[in-house]
């Protein structure tokens, strides 16, 4: 077919409505092509040469097209080509192809040397407009400093580059290098095994994190983010790869700072311990941002307190150090003062809240002090940084940061971001500053509401000890008493407040003044507890109406009397006491406990036990039997359990006390703990002594004769007129309001206590009688010989006491 056949076909088709495939002919990817098509041209536009790549553009063989004017060719010649003389330079146009479709084409024409021929060169438009774009696209990409662009062929030689001197290790690359010629052995090795991957698989590498050192400063590390494509021939082979490399510094220093930022928000605050926030603060920063860093804090800080408005380095000391295994400076040092700086302008930014940058010259400078630039400076430190520590308009501190070596200076983008740090630091560690003042202050407040932590009376020897929760963190209501009580006894109290913190020390300190007010009434256990119950929920009442639930509390109250070497108890909602005898037995006393303190409705059971001279009493609160991994069904007997091996006779309660919390508690428990130990003692029977009291006034006489007898026969001589008054008075009353049987006791120790009871519950009261009276004297004289005196009701009457200081008794 010729091209007047393709005309007259065309023409044909036309006429017949039918547009045939134009357009969807070689433009359209039919039709195989590789290259632009060449055609030669004489002085009249005949064509005389024709190519194999013309034939492959329009299927026209040389032999039909050439002697034949290039215009049958086109089918549609444009309105500035009609007519024309000459060959333009370049143009579009459309071509027949051999099948009938047409092409759309760009050309450029230029003259063959020596002669009046035209060369024609002719390609797809879209495939000339796509190589446009793509040289100018890679022209646009060689022009971007921070993107290296890379040919390699299949042996992965460097065939172009637009690596420009100073791009990796300041060398220039040439075509014929290998990636060995530039960057160390290592990174070279990985990158060429990924880039064979590539060339193998075809699929493409996007966006990988590089990081490389160059051959000659193998120190020297880039960040770089890598891409690579293998580049394919028209066929599909392939004949090379391309990478390009992208400079990933910034981006890599963003994310180490962003990294950096939410480290230090997740490490930093999680103490409520100064030091430990401060040293949290240091290990973030350290090697993570300067290859040392330091935090100095204001001496005031350390204890709760506000800082000085005027800080300098002279009253702030270290309290952290990163990392810990570093060689610093001797001026450096954990928990030792800072010296002070001398001023300098540049420590104006500092005082005004903003980080300060030196070199290690300006900071010498600004020191003038060789000696103390070598105290304060760690070795080969080339850039310094210090941020102040601001929060809630108070300077606690500094943080200090170095670089040494061949790490780079700090920058102005650093300083940004340490000022963040620097906030949020100072934020964690003012919490904590205000932590330690309001912790400190409970701790004041409960040691002061607590008794002493041991004491020594005739009935037994106590030792106390207290363990708050979270190993000091945590304060709350736990206490322990021993309340020493007249006829020699003692009262033994642990109790246990609901919360935490001041409101339960406060709580607690309440209800052991009640308890302490009680005991000097001598009621019984059981009466005491309910008294003390009545009083929670008075208190609970006065709460506001969200606090009522929390106000309550368990306690156990026993008194144990030397005479009779019995112990009375009740427990209000608390743990039973534990009893160690002399021979090494422990258990758990069997008490009936009533309801805790803040509950009404029940009543409460007095139980009474005998016990041995040189037993231990343990009273304890739950804290200590009572654990997360562990409830009083299991704490207690292994309490019991330690009670028996550690309470020897020849062991100070208190050491024993301290073994004990050392061997029961957990590190940090969550509850606090109390425990008091008590080793009884007992009156010998010769230092007591008895009568029964008939119901005749004529015992008062027999009963002074009594007393004269015990007391002569004690040594007690001195006592004499005295006690026989104070007796006469307190068996005359027993025998004229009271009901026998009736009892007088004397019990001899540093004190001399005389005892009366009888059976009525009738209260005594002491008056001033009137000049005309003739009676209510007899109280009055028992005060004023006495060193005091008393009443206490039991469950079968009344007793009344008096005591006299033994001269020469401690």
């Amino acid at each position: 077919m010729d091209i007047e056949s393709v005309k007259n076909a065309c023409s044909a088709g036309a006429s017949q409505g039918s547009t045939g495939v134009s357009g969807s002919g070689p433009s359209g990817g039919l039709y195989a092509f590789d290259g632009p098509a060449a055609a030669v041209l004489d002085h009249r536009g005949a064509v005389v040469r024709w190519t194999g790549t013309a034939e492959d553009l329009t299927g026209f063989r040389a032999e039909e097209v050439c002697g034949r004017p290039v215009q049958e060719l086109v089918a549609d010649l444009p309105d500035d080509l009609r007519g024309a003389t000459e060959m333009p330079a370049s143009g579009r146009v459309r071509l027949w192809h051999k099948c009938g479709d047409t092409i759309d084409v760009t050309f450029r024409t230029t003259k063959v040397g020596g002669s009046a021929e035209v060369l024609v060169l002719a390609a797809p438009t879209h495939h000339v407009a796509g190589h446009e774009q793509g040289a100018a696209l890679l022209r646009a990409l060689s022009a971007q400093n921070r993107i290296t662009i890379a040919v390699h062929d299949t042996d992965l030689t460097t065939v172009q580059t637009n690596a420009a001197p100073g791009t990796l290790d300041g060398r220039p690359v040439r075509p014929g290098s290998r990636l060995s010629d530039v960057l160390g052995a290592e990174d070279a090795e990985n990158l060429e095994t990924l880039l064979r991957q590539v060339l193998e698989t075809g699929a493409p590498v996007i966006r990988r994190n590089q990081h490389v050192s160059c051959l000659h400063d193998p120190a020297r590390q880039q960040a770089l983010s890598l891409s690579a494509f293998r580049l394919e021939d028209a066929r599909g082979r392939p004949t090379g790869v391309a990478v390009l490399y992208f400079d990933n510094a910034d981006q890599m220093r963003a994310r180490r700072h962003l990294d950096l930022a939410r480290e230090v928000a997740e490490r930093v605050g999680g103490s409520l311990d100064v030091v430990r926030t401060a040293q949290d603060l240091a290990d973030v920063l350290a090697p993570a941002f300067g290859d040392f860093a330091a935090v100095d804090l204001a001496h005031s800080v350390f204890d709760g307190d506000e800082p000085s408005k005027q800080l300098n380095g002279g009253n702030m000391g270290n309290a952290a150090l990163a990392p810990a295994t570093a060689v610093w400076p001797a001026g450096i040092k954990r928990g030792e003062s800072i010296p002070p700086l001398p001023d300098h302008p540049l420590l104006l930014s500092f005082l005004h809240g903003e980080p300060v940058v030196f070199s290690l010259d300006d900071f010498i400078a600004m020191v003038s002090d060789p000696q103390l630039v070598e105290y304060l400076v760690p070795k080969d430190t080339h850039s310094v940084m210090v941020a102040p520590l601001h929060a809630r308009g108070l300077t606690l501190g500094a943080i200090t940061a170095w670089r040494c070596g061949r790490s780079d200076p700090f920058t102005e983008d650093e300083a940004d971001l340490m000022r963040q740090i620097a906030s949020r630091g100072a934020l964690a560690i003012d919490n904590a500053r205000r932590y330690t003042r309001e912790h400190r202050a409970a701790v004041a407040l409960q040691q002061h509401l607590l008794p002493p932590a041991t004491t020594d009376t005739p009935a037994a020897e106590t030792a106390g000890v207290y363990l708050p929760a979270g190993g000091g963190a945590d304060i709350s209501g736990d206490w322990y008493d021993a309340i020493a009580l007249p006829s020699l006894r003692v009262a033994l109290v642990a109790g246990d407040v609901v919360g935490h913190g001041m409101p339960a020390s406060a709580t607690m300190g309440r209800l052991r003044a009640a308890i302490q007010t009680l005991a000097d009434l001598e009621l019984e256990p059981d009466e005491l507890l309910t008294r003390l119950a009545d009083l929670v929920q008075r208190l609970a009442a006065e709460a506001p109406s969200g606090d009522r639930d929390i106000v309550g509390g368990t306690c156990l109250y026993a008194v144990y009397d030397p005479v009779t070497r019995r112990c009375a108890m009740a427990s209000a909602g608390h743990p039973p006491p534990v009893l160690v005898r002399p021979d090494g037995t422990a258990e758990a006393v069997g008490i009936s406990p009533g309801p805790p303190l803040a509950l009404s409705g029940m009543p409460y059971e007095t139980t009474v036990i005998d016990v041995e001279p040189g037993s231990v009493l343990a009273l304890y609160t739950d804290g200590l039997v009572e654990r997360g991994d562990r409830d009083i069904g299991q704490g207690l007997p292994r309490l019991t359990e330690a009670l028996a091996a550690h309470c020897r006779p020849d062991r100070a309660l208190d050491e024993t006390g301290r073994a004990l919390l050392a061997d029961l508690a957990d590190q940090a428990p969550r509850d606090d703990a109390a425990l008091l130990l008590a080793r009884t003692r007992a009156v010998p029977a010769a230092d007591t002594a008895h009568w029964e009291i008939p119901a005749d006034p004529a015992a008062v006489s027999k009963a002074r004769e009594w007393i004269t007898r015990q007391l002569t026969m004690w040594g007690l001589d001195d006592l004499l007129f005295t006690t026989e008054l104070i007796v006469s008075e307190l068996v005359t009353n027993a025998i004229r309001y009271g009901r026998p049987p009736m009892d007088l006791r004397l019990i001899r120790h540093h004190v001399l206590v005389c005892e009366v009871t009888d059976s009525s519950s009738t209260q005594p009261r002491l008056r001033r009688a009137r000049t005309t009276d003739e009676g209510g004297r007899g109280l009055f004289l028992v005060s004023q010989l006495g060193g005091r005196w008393g009443c206490r009701h039991g469950q079968n009457g009344k007793t009344i006491w008096s005591e006299q200081a033994i001269h020469g008794s401690p």
